[in-house]
């Protein structure tokens, strides 16, 4: 882009309340362009690949998706519906699965001890490492919870509250991690180490999932909504 036409944008970006400084300083980094700009692909790295912060949020999707799944179970198990423990069993089984042995092991091995050695939200960090211990307590609950005969009110009540607990926490839990923690990353770790850290959570990915860990995961979930009925989005559309 020649010096006009660097001025013209430059001018367009200010008037619309995004600041000079951060024009020119993207411009004065050429080599973290690849990195920072999004791509025509919806945002992925070069090469259609998928970004760090990009995976760990699609991740927090699969994420929200079961904690739907549990919202209907205890829908269910509060009133005198039927609850499929099968269903409820596979969809905690993606939580261990993805959620505790893959995508929080990424954020305590590669994300958490950054983040530390650097002094940023630290409190926060702090919070999160014992909220995925407590979410793990949890799981194993539920798992053994949901093996058991659900004809029983007692039985029922005990395991809609382990959901609930899971719910309650993980909400807030992950929406810090998405507005917070997640954008502050690529600054930390600079372009290079940014686009690295891609490579090793795929690599991770693959080792722990296997091939097309995610987007199996995606499937499974969607199974499960079928198979309570909840699968139908404009359903939730208010009239």
């Amino acid at each position: 882009m020649d010096r006009s036409g660097l001025f013209r944008r430059t001018l367009v970006l200010a008037t619309s309340g995004i600041g000079v400084s951060a024009v020119l300083g993207a411009c004065a980094r050429p080599r973290d362009a690849a990195v920072r700009e999004p791509k025509q692909d919806g945002g992925a790295g070069e090469g259609g690949e998928v970004t760090p912060g990009e995976d760990l949020m699609r991740e927090h999707g699969v994420l929200r998706r079961v904690m739907f799944l549990y919202d209907e179970a205890v829908r269910r198990l509060d009133g005198r519906d039927d609850v499929p423990g099968d269903v409820i069993l596979s969809a905690a089984g993606v939580v261990r699965r993805v959620i505790e042995d893959y995508h929080e092991k990424l954020e305590e091995d590669f994300l958490f001890p950054r983040f530390e050695r650097a002094g940023m939200h630290t409190d926060l960090v702090a919070v999160l490492r014992r909220q995925h211990q407590a979410g793990r307590l949890v799981t194993d609950d539920v798992l053994t919870l949901v093996r058991q005969p659900l004809r029983e009110q007692a039985a029922r009540r005990e395991l809609a509250d382990r959901l609930r607990a899971f719910n309650r926490m993980y909400r807030p839990h992950a929406a810090r991690e998405d507005t917070v923690l997640f954008p502050a990353l690529r600054a930390l770790v600079g372009g290079k180490a940014y686009a690295e850290l891609g490579e090793q959570f795929e690599d991770k990915e693959h080792r722990v999932l296997g091939e097309e860990g995610f987007e199996k995961a995606v499937a499974e979930v969607a199974e499960l909504e079928a198979a309570l009925g909840i699968a139908d989005l404009a359903s939730f559309t208010p009239t």
